[in-house]
């Protein structure tokens, strides 16, 4: 193992900054604030605070009866940029330069949270190997959560958040800048001295001339600091420096609570303008509510460790994950939502029970058909058979209800082993009906069907 996992007090908390409204809800449900000495800076009357909690009781529900489970899995990706002709930041085809799985203990009220550094070997849904966060270029968010679920080998996220450019350096700046104890790899990794962090990417847009030692950041200074990985550690340090940014953050909204609340509106636009994620308004409300008191003993946090290193082409030097190592990080970090989701898998609902809409996301006339046909000799309700939305869709995706992953895996079944468990996506909205799936075939479907006798 060439590097062992990181553990910090905070990590987590980027996951919950950037599951939009979570942090607003850290900062605004919290009825005790702390001051810099650990003073309260502003104390609600013990009759105010109760009755306040029997409010969100009442009209904020539980996020397990929204979310139909205790654990839900959330996929955190924060994208890279370009530069186009203009000069101007472009994210169009962006990979992910930040990748989080998170768990939500929705009983516990705890996160794990395991960081997979962005130059993992992967392979992707046509077969072929790539940098994990090539996913993202390729085949947007939905691609991310497949090829991510399927490396780290646990069942698909029910959730994920897109930090778009900007995200960090507009949540500090919105914050008014924040406090780090700058650091080389050498005082990170604890091998030599601190001294100072001095780089300059001209195609990269990235200029960093930090001090070594404590010292106050704008968005931009600290995002440059978080960003650093041009040394021998490169990113393995990265991300602790991320997780030493979020530190801050946290450090920021609990210590200095009273000044966080008088830039609420500015969190809010941050959240509105930077943030994409399917968590409905309501579940944010929820969720943030239900971690407003999170104490650093309530978060995990690690990072996948690497064993080697290969040449993978065109996509230069790769990452070869640390298998055993991965294996009991992912059981330490989604133990048990794997373990609730696969027994939600032996409770199966019969195909009887099952409605599915089947559409073509291939170039093959009359897929969606033929694969409905078959459907329905198996024994399900097959309710529309339509074109997709394109044409040119690679992996099958299986969507439906975030409580419906026992119905989501017995249609995965019936359409063959070649649709691995990473096609099934609870990502339906709430309101759909219970038992509904729409199944969006793709080539690797496509592949395998024998062509029709003339």
């Amino acid at each position: 193992m060439k590097f062992a996992s990181a553990r910090t007090r905070f990590g987590a908390t980027l996951g919950l900054l950037g599951l939009a409204g979570i942090v607003v809800g850290f900062v605004s449900y919290r009825p005790v604030a702390q001051g810099p000495a650990g003073q309260a800076v502003r104390q609600a009357p013990a009759r105010v605070v109760r009755a306040a909690q029997a409010v969100q009781t009442f009209f904020v529900p539980d996020p397990r009866k929204l979310f139909g489970k205790d654990n839900v899995r959330v996929l955190l990706v924060g994208l890279d940029y370009d530069y186009d002709g203009n000069d101007q930041e472009s994210s169009k085809q962006s990979r992910s330069d930040i990748i989080m799985a998170i768990d939500l203990d929705l009983r516990n009220h705890r996160v794990s949270e395991l960081s997979v550094p962005r130059d993992m070997v992967a392979t992707l849904p046509d077969g072929t190997q790539a940098k994990i966060n090539a996913a993202q270029s390729f085949g947007g968010i939905r691609e991310s959560q497949n090829v991510v679920a399927k490396w780290l080998g646990i069942p698909s996220f029910d959730r994920y958040v897109v930090l778009r450019i900007d995200t960090a350096k507009d949540l500090i700046n919105a914050m008014g800048g924040v406090d780090v104890d700058v650091k080389n790899s050498d005082a990170l990794k604890g091998t030599g001295k601190n001294g100072p962090v001095d780089y300059d990417d001209h195609w990269g847009h990235l200029a960093i001339h930090l001090k070594p030692g404590r010292q106050h950041l704008d968005g931009e200074n600290a995002v440059a600091y978080a960003r650093f990985r041009h040394d021998w550690c490169s990113d393995p340090c990265r991300i602790m420096r991320q997780q030493q940014l979020i530190h801050a953050v946290v450090d920021k909204i609990e210590n200095d609570k009273f000044n966080t609340l008088t830039h609420i509106q500015a969190l809010l636009a941050v959240v509105r303008n930077d943030v994409e994620t399917n968590i409905t308004p309501r579940e944010q409300l929820s969720t943030a509510v239900a971690y407003a008191h999170l104490s650093a003993q309530d978060i995990h946090t690690a990072q996948v460790p690497y064993s080697s290193t290969v040449d993978l082409g065109n996509y230069g030097d790769s990452l070869i994950a640390d298998e055993d190592a991965k294996k009991q990080l992912v059981a330490e970090t989604f133990g048990a939502g794997v373990r609730d989701a696969r027994a939600a898998v032996a409770a199966a609902p019969a195909p009887a029970n099952i409605r599915i809409r089947v559409e073509n996301g291939t170039h093959v006339a009359g897929l969606a058909a033929r694969i409905a046909a078959d459907l329905q000799r198996r024994g399900f309700v097959i309710s529309e058979v339509a074109d997709a939305d394109s044409h040119d869709i690679t992996a099958t995706q299986i969507h439906g209800r975030n409580d419906s992953a026992s119905t989501l895996e017995v249609v995965r079944r019936a359409l063959g082993k070649n649709v691995p468990p990473t096609a099934a996506l609870a990502d339906a909205p709430p309101t759909t009906q219970r038992g509904t799936v729409v199944v969006i075939l793709g080539q690797d479907i496509a592949a395998t069907v024998p062509a029709e006798s003339p």
